[in-house]
């Protein structure tokens, strides 16, 4: 991918640094999530370390996980060296089946599946391309190959899109208190798109993650007055 040019609206912007700590409260205790790079992430709470597609950006000095969430294939979600980087003896790690076909220590979960790990419920949800591909006929993710996740903790919902384009799948989603959604062209969906997806399932909160490359004022004027809380963080600042 190309490398990530700051905008003047980002410029202007008061964004967070790589790595910064994002505090959630719930009934079961806060959840902590530090912003590493692109897509990657790291969840802390109840005392357990999740990362999410540890791929890009750096590790040092974090935590090893005790789960691992992957979404896809892809190099900027699935990264063999990352994944060793941040493991231990008895980290687990969840994944789609195509994943699980290079990453063999993962434990397949497929979309519509959910499965209970410590105080989390973990649901693997749809991320596809409708119309965008690298030549006509093909998509750049299949739908079912790839994984978004929607994890539960304390009563609060966390939804982390994957690689998608505004899919009928993301926009019923309900309840939603905190999402991550991707955009960028030409592999998922603009900005404009995401807004209109964002729009329709109406979390609380929304994070732009994965989205080098794209204008962020044009998603967040696209949810202008839709009550929906819209924080930008700069996910690219050591790249």
């Amino acid at each position: 991918m190309r490398r990530f040019a700051a905008s003047l609206f980002l410029a202007a912007a008061v964004a967070l640094p790589a790595s910064a700590v994002e505090t959630f409260n719930t009934s079961a205790g806060p959840v902590k999530i530090t912003i590493i790079q692109h897509a990657s992430l790291m969840i802390e709470a109840g005392g357990k370390i999740i990362y999410l597609d540890p791929s890009q950006g750096s590790y040092e000095g974090l935590p090893a996980a005790d789960l691992i969430l992957i979404t896809d294939i892809h190099g900027d979600h699935m990264d063999p060296k990352s994944i060793a980087k941040v493991s231990k003896t008895g980290t687990e790690i969840l994944a789609p089946s195509a994943v699980a076909a290079t990453v063999t220590a993962a434990k397949v979960i497929s979309n519509g599946e959910t499965q209970k790990w410590e105080q989390w419920t973990i649901e693997a949800v749809p991320m596809y391309n409708l119309t965008r591909g690298p030549a006509p006929g093909k998509l750049f993710h299949d739908k079912g190959r790839g994984n978004g996740y929607l994890l539960t903790y304390g009563g609060k919902r966390f939804y982390f899109s994957g690689d998608t384009e505004n899919i009928p799948e993301m926009r019923a989603l309900k309840n939603i208190d905190v999402a991550f959604v991707c955009m960028n062209l030409p592999y998922t969906m603009p900005p404009d798109e995401a807004a209109q997806g964002v729009r329709a399932m109406h979390p609380k909160v929304v994070y732009p993650y994965h989205y080098r490359g794209s204008e962020l004022s044009i998603f967040q004027k696209g949810l202008e007055g839709s009550g929906v809380d819209v924080r930008l963080r700069d996910w690219y600042a050591k790249s």
